[in-house]
């Protein structure tokens, strides 16, 4: 099998992360029980011990806000004891006067390459994060994130299909930002109708040079590894964005709640198979190593 780099994972420590404390509140993958503990890289290491995981980018895994240097702080500390991960995606709020104060407390750690922070909003409560529909719209949001670019960080879009045409305002008034859209765009509309509505927004997206796309998250609404679903997926995101545009993202330990490491891998490999060698490497390994800078 290619080498492979995990594009997006998560390790936590439940002490720091409030929804994983208390009773078990409803989340947007379902029942999580089974992770609601510490997930630290020991165990992440281990998930993948049998993949040709060669490198992995860490995503920021909602500490309190307050909080964001101290989870950007323990990563780096895992990746100066384990090696892993390679890259870190940090938060910090896009929607205060200027975020530039939040930045410089993030610059000095080594392995930073971008910033989350989750922009998807659904008239479903249960999909919803965000206060407002129209975040990626905002001109303070996009000054914000302009403001990227003096640290060389992308930043990790998050949202579904009917924020997609907004967001294209985002992504032209920040030329210099480059976007990763966070699990194709989260396709939960699994309709006729619904897929119409989701490609609609992913070409519109597409369109936008600085907007690339990971291929993670697939199992977010159906709680399951669907290999036929992955395929579509896959299939349908790369003819839209090319596959320099594309890659793979783990989703870890979320995916976990329905899947072994090795089986999730397994499936996207078996997705993407029928694209050929050079699409396939560009996927699993050359895009997210030119992105994030591995």
């Amino acid at each position: 099998m290619m080498d492979i780099i995990d594009s997006h994972h998560h390790i936590w420590r439940q002490a720091d992360l409030k929804w994983l404390q208390g009773p078990m509140q409803p989340r947007i993958f379902g029942d999580y029980e089974s992770v609601r503990r510490d997930y630290l890289i020991e165990e992440y290491l281990a998930d993948i011990a049998t993949s040709s995981v060669r490198k992995s980018v860490y995503v920021q895994a909602n500490w309190p806000t307050d909080q964001f240097e101290d989870e950007v702080r323990w990563v780096q500390d895992q990746a100066n004891s384990s090696g892993w991960p390679h890259g870190i995606v940090g938060y910090a709020d896009v929607t205060v006067p200027d975020v530039r104060p939040q930045l410089d407390r993030l610059q000095p750690y080594p392995a930073m390459r971008g910033i989350r922070q989750q922009f998807h909003w659904h008239e479903n409560p249960l999909y919803r994060f965000a206060s407002t529909a129209v975040m990626a719209e905002d001109p303070l949001v996009q000054a914000n994130i302009r403001k990227l670019a003096d640290y060389g960080w992308s930043f990790d879009l998050q949202l579904f299909a009917g924020q997609m045409k907004g967001a294209v305002s985002l992504a032209r008034a920040c030329p210099e930002i480059t976007f990763i859209l966070q699990h194709a765009g989260m396709p939960e509309d699994l309709s006729e109708e619904g897929w119409a509505s989701w490609r609609d927004g992913m070409e519109a997206l597409a369109r936008m040079p600085n907007v690339t796309s990971k291929l993670s998250g697939f199992g977010t609404f159906v709680h399951r590894v669907d290999k036929d679903l992955i395929k579509r997926i896959i299939f349908e995101t790369v003819d839209m964005f090319g596959p320099d545009r594309c890659m793979f993202g783990s989703n870890f330990p979320i995916e976990k709640i329905w899947s072994s490491y090795q089986a999730l891998v397994e499936a996207h490999v078996w997705a993407a198979a029928d694209l050929g060698e050079d699409v396939m490497r560009d996927i699993f390994y050359a895009t997210a190593a030119r992105v994030y800078r591995l």
